[in-house]
């Protein structure tokens, strides 16, 4: 379901395609999904400062998990 745009000009490698009309399938979804991430990002920055045993946590999970499929 992706819309590729057609143009008669040449790529501009060097260049940013974000002003040309019709790059986006859909106009405004690269922003939202840049500030989904972020939004993410930021808050397991905040999850691992605050409360470190969360980390912890996790990695002695995810070595429990590979430990049983190493048997």
């Amino acid at each position: 379901m992706t819309h590729r745009a057609r143009h008669k000009e040449t790529e501009d490698f060097l260049g940013s395609s974000a002003g040309v009309p019709g790059r986006d399938a859909v106009p405004g979804r690269g922003e939202f999904l840049e500030f989904l991430g972020l939004t993410l990002a930021a808050g397991a920055f905040v999850l691992f400062v605050v409360r470190p045993e969360v980390s912890e946590a996790l990695v002695h999970a995810v070595a429990a998990r590979t430990a049983v499929f190493g048997h």
